[in-house]
C-alpha cells in the first residue's frame, strides 16, 4: 500500500522509535501550510467501517495539503504487528496524545487497557478539540474489565449516562435510522447555520452508509447538517420521506474534569467509502481548522484532493485488508 508520489517529502516518521523497529503507527509530517506546527492524532479502530483506511487518507490530506503534522493510530495485533480492527484491546501510540493539539477518533466498542486508555481520558479532559466520526458515538465498551478506572466511558454507562459518546460528543449508539446497506445518506445543510466556517466551500454531501438515529442532543449542540435517508444506494436516489431528518453533523462544547472547555465536532458519517465524497472531505478538513480555533484560516474552497490512490474497501464485518501493517500506509518518494 506504499504510495509513490512525485515531489512529495517522505512523510512517515516513527515517533520515539528507531527506523529499524517495527512501526506500529504512521506519522505524516506537515509541510508548508496554515497547519504547520499543529499536531493532529487520528485514532482508528472499528470492525466495520474501515477507519483504518479512512483516517490515513484524511491524515495525508491534512498534512500534504494543509501543513498539519498527522499521526494515525491503528488497532494492532501485538503478535503479528498487523492492523487488526477485530483486536479491541490494543492501539499502540496513544501516548502521543500527550503532545497533540487535536484528536480525531473513529473507534468502535474498544476496551483498552488502562495504561492506554489513560491518554485518551487525559486528552478528553484537557480542553483540546475533538472530532468524532461515525462509530465514535459508541467508541468504548467494557465487557471484560468491569473494574477499569475508565468503565464510565462505556457507551451503555449508567453512572456517566451514555459514556464518552453521549457526554463528550453528544450522543451514544441508538439505532440505524436508514436501512443498513440499502439506504444511503444525503446531507442537508441547516440554512440557519449555512455561514458556519465548517461549511465553507462545502457543496454536495453524500455517502453510502446509512443515517444513524440521533435522539436529543445537548442544549448547546448546533446541528450544521441533517441526514436525509435516500431510498437506495446512489446519490440520485429519491428521499425516503417516511423517515424524518436526523442530525448528521453538529458542534458543541465539552468541559472536562480540569474545567477547560473544548470544541467538539461530531458526525455520524465517516466510513472509508464516505470519504470518496469531496463535500465530506472538505467538511472534515474545515472541522479540524475550526476545532483548533483557526477558522480565519479556512480557505474559501479547501484543497481536499486525495493524496495518492484511494480505493477504499466497502464497509462490512470481515472486509478489512488482511496482512497490512501500519508502515504500509506510508508515503514515499
Amino acid at each position: 500500500m506504499n504510495v509513490a508520489l512525485p515531489g512529495l517529502v517522505a512523510v512517515v516518521v516513527l515517533a520515539g522509535t528507531p527506523l529499524a523497529a517495527e512501526e506500529q503507527w504512521v506519522t505524516y509530517e506537515g509541510g508548508e501550510g496554515p497547519g504547520r506546527g499543529r499536531h493532529v492524532v487520528l485514532v482508528s479502530g472499528d470492525e466495520e467501517y474501515r477507519s483504518e483506511e479512512a483516517l490515513p487518507m484524511l491524515g495525508r490530506i491534512l498534512a500534504v495539503r494543509h501543513g498539519f503534522q498527522c499521526t494515525v493510530l491503528f488497532a494492532v495485533n501485538p503478535e503479528t504487528g498487523e492492523i487488526d480492527p477485530g483486536n479491541r484491546s490494543n492501539i499502540p501510540g496513544l501516548h502521543l496524545l500527550a503532545g497533540a493539539d487535536m484528536l480525531v477518533i473513529a473507534t468502535r466498542f474498544r476496551e483498552l487497557p488502562d495504561e492506554q486508555m489513560k491518554f485518551i481520558v487525559d486528552f478528553v479532559n484537557s480542553g483540546k478539540p475533538i472530532l468524532g466520526l461515525r462509530t465514535a458515538t459508541h467508541a468504548f465498551s467494557y465487557d471484560q474489565n468491569k473494574d477499569s478506572h475508565y468503565v464510565r466511558f462505556d457507551w451503555r454507562s449508567k453512572d456517566w449516562p451514555g459514556g464518552f459518546g453521549k457526554q463528550v460528543l453528544g450522543e451514544t449508539w441508538v439505532a440505524h435510522h436508514g436501512a443498513h446497506g440499502k439506504e444511503s445518506t444525503h446531507g442537508v445543510v441547516n440554512r440557519e447555520l449555512a455561514d458556519h466556517p465548517i461549511l465553507k466551500g462545502v457543496e454536495e454531501i453524500w455517502g453510502p452508509t446509512d443515517v444513524y438515529t440521533v435522539g436529543r442532543l445537548p442544549d448547546d449542540a448546533k446541528v450544521l447538517v441533517h441526514g436525509q435517508v435516500l431510498a437506495g444506494m446512489k446519490p440520485s436516489d429519491p428521499p425516503n420521506d417516511s423517515k424524518p431528518l436526523m442530525p448528521l453533523v453538529w458542534t458543541r462544547t465539552f468541559t472536562g474534569e480540569k474545567g477547560q472547555p473544548a470544541r467538539v465536532i461530531a458526525t455520524t458519517m465517516g466510513a472509508s467509502v464516505d470519504l470518496e465524497n469531496e463535500g465530506l472531505r472538505r467538511l472534515l478538513v474545515n472541522a479540524v481548522y475550526w476545532g483548533l480555533g483557526m477558522e480565519d484560516r479556512i480557505p474559501a474552497r479547501a484543497d481536499v484532493a486525495c493524496v495518492g490512490e484511494y480505493q477504499p474497501t466497502d464497509f462490512g464485518f470481515g472486509t478489512f485488508q488482511k496482512g497490512v501493517k501500519p508502515s504500509d500506509h506510508r508515503i514515499v518518494r
